[in-house]
């Protein structure tokens, strides 16, 4: 099982940025994707998954973005970002009836400047 994300970057406030998340060998019964992100000094959080239907953090609600593209990459497309969504972001992926995502990525940095 390998999940890869990518397009981490530095963007100014404002700005935007689409991550990618690479899926390979995942079971069958996985069927939920999601995002989260771990800034200095804090706990990781959750902030968009998408199953059936996509699910965000209040905290990103209307300004991201959870889709599935051609390739079945699991894309975040970030908007209107801000300083405070600075962090370290992961994908993630589990089975709907698993209480714990169990695969995870190695995670992509993303840096929002004021």
């Amino acid at each position: 099982v390998q999940l890869q994300a990518s397009g981490g970057g530095l963007v100014q406030a404002g700005g935007s940025l689409r991550l990618s998340c690479a899926a390979s060998g995942l079971p069958f019964s996985v069927d939920t994707m999601g995002w989260f992100r771990q800034a200095p000094g804090k706990e990781r959080e959750f902030v968009a998954r998408l199953n059936e239907t996509p699910r965000y953090a209040d905290s990103v609600k209307g300004r991201f973005t959870i889709f599935r593209d051609n390739a079945k990459n699991t894309n975040l497309q970030m908007n209107r970002l801000k300083p405070e969504d600075t962090a370290v972001y992961y994908c993630a992926a589990k089975s709907r009836s698993a209480l714990r995502y169990d695969y995870w990525g190695q995670g992509t940095q993303v840096t929002v400047s004021s």
